[in-house]
């Protein structure tokens, strides 16, 4: 029976967030807030194949109002949550998230600030995010990455006018005694604190099929060491299929035993084991070339 790093979840895909970086599922799929019999369904599927779930695929996890509830049952499943977030609601979750012990790792893309209108400053949402830390730290051992994933590449220009900003004030809410620009100049994931990291990508573009093929010779992870599963119960093969575009199945309809053993999922499979992308969506993600 396979095994999967890590699943994919997503409990909702809307977001109090409109970022320029990132498609909009409901634009597509209609705004879903997963309830907690389909979540439990869902634990219940894949429980055989991993220990460690995703709250993340689109959407804005916090959003859920049964956030709390589905770290409870993650944990009487002994299963382990990551999350990502845009960091917003963080004061509004703290409590929940500071009491939560399947709670492994929290993703913050604090990107996604410039990418929007704020009420706030800058400052006010840096200090929210650091003081959160602060206090999960005292509580449990909690990986906290700040990704700053909106640096230029070859082919796209990103939103990043901020980062000199963010990084400054950074150095100032952490209490940091060195320079981040230049560490970043080293290494784009440095520790900052214990369990605190912040890490800087290049931005990408998801993939659609309304783009060009990019190639057809490239290898994924997809299907071999995680898959993804929509707010509506949709499997995926990976996280960056923001439309559906390869139903592999339903996991409310169907086994996911009986999904990965399907034809479709099996060709994904097997193609990529020859490094060659069958599917129209894969030849057209750029993030694959990072493989």
């Amino acid at each position: 029976m396979p095994r999967f790093k890590r699943v994919y979840i997503e409990i909702t895909n809307r977001c109090n967030l409109k970022c320029d970086f990132c498609p909009s599922a409901t634009l597509h799929r209609g705004g879903r807030m997963m309830d907690e019999s389909d979540f439990v369904h869902i634990l219940k599927e894949v429980k055989p194949y991993t220990d460690y779930l995703y709250f993340h695929l689109l959407g804005e996890p916090f959003l859920n109002p049964r956030l709390d509830r589905f770290l409870q049952l993650s944990h009487e499943s002994g299963m382990k949550v990551n999350l990502t977030t845009n960091g917003v609601l963080i004061q509004k979750v703290a409590p929940i998230l500071i009491k939560a012990p399947a709670l492994r790792q929290i993703n913050f893309s604090v990107h996604s600030f410039e990418a929007n209108e704020q009420a706030g400053t800058l400052k006010d949402y840096l200090v929210k995010i650091a003081t959160f830390i602060e206090e999960i730290q005292k509580e449990r051992a909690v990986y906290c990455n700040l990704r700053l994933w909106n640096m230029d590449s070859e082919e796209l220009k990103a939103k990043n006018s901020l980062n000199a900003d963010i990084l400054k004030l950074m150095e100032e809410v952490f209490k940091l005694d060195f320079s981040l620009s230049e560490k970043l100049q080293q290494s784009h994931n440095i520790k900052i604190k214990e369990r605190v990291f912040i890490n800087m990508a290049k931005k990408f573009e998801w993939p659609t099929l309304n783009r060009d093929v990019i190639s057809e010779q490239m290898f994924c992870y997809g299907l071999r060491d995680h898959l993804a599963i929509q707010a509506d119960g949709t499997v995926v093969p990976c996280c960056l299929d923001s439309e559906g575009n390869i139903p592999l199945g339903n996991i409310h309809h169907t086994p996911l035993s009986d999904i990965l053993a399907s034809e479709r999922a099996v060709n994904m499979y097997e193609g990529f084991s020859q490094r060659k992308a069958v599917e129209e969506l894969c030849k057209r993600c750029g993030y694959a070339k990072r493989y």
